[in-house]
């Protein structure tokens, strides 16, 4: 049997990075009391993760009618820009996370497991009927409506605050340059008359 590392619901659960931007490790982080649970991913996971809760929500709201309460917005109480708590240890680093909605007690159920070798299947694989191993740990949060807005609002915050990106070519601008293909004359040429 897995370890369950479960927050129902948790006092805080955040994403938040450790570093200076361009070498940035990001962690999503739950706590509850003293019990504090923080999981390495990568930006596109937590890009990936807010973008879902946002679309879950919108659905819930659409779907659901007046039967449930969902803010269209973070509520301004529950926005959280504090750091990660501290000492930061890694549990596991995320593989894949599952999404989804209880009605039954109006929460969003967000489970991450963590990444393994084993899970990765190749192009010659994806017909094969594969067993998937049972992971060692899990982290599994329930969070109410507002607090998975706020959870989507600090995230966007959390993504934003990286390098900017370079106005041509959308490239991240290091703070000690950036080489810009479309900016620096690496055109294509057409060839000269001495080539041809």
């Amino acid at each position: 049997m897995p370890v369950i590392h479960g927050f129902d619901p948790p006092e805080r659960f955040v994403a938040g990075t450790v570093g200076e931007p361009g070498a940035r490790t990001f962690f999503l982080q739950a706590r509850s009391g003293a019990r504090i649970v923080s999981v390495a991913l990568e930006k596109q996971q937590v890009a990936a993760l807010a973008e879902r809760i946002d679309e879950l929500l919108d659905e819930v709201m659409q779907t659901d009618g007046m039967a449930t309460v969902v803010p269209a917005v973070a509520p301004l109480g529950l926005d959280d820009t504090d750091p990660l708590e501290q000492p930061i240890e890694e549990e596991f680093r995320a593989g894949t996370m599952t999404l989804s909605w209880d009605a039954s007690d109006e929460r969003v159920v967000i489970e991450v497991f963590p990444f393994t070798e084993a899970a990765v299947v190749s192009p010659e694989q994806v017909g094969e009927d594969l067993e998937e191993p049972e992971p060692e740990e899990i982290l599994l949060v329930r969070l109410a409506a507002g607090a998975a807005r706020a959870f989507v609002k600090r995230a966007a915050q959390v993504i934003d605050a990286g390098r900017p990106s370079c106005p041509f070519c959308g490239g991240p601008i290091d703070p000690d340059g950036h080489l810009c293909v479309r900016a620096n004359g690496f055109r294509r040429r057409e060839p000269t008359a001495l080539e041809e």
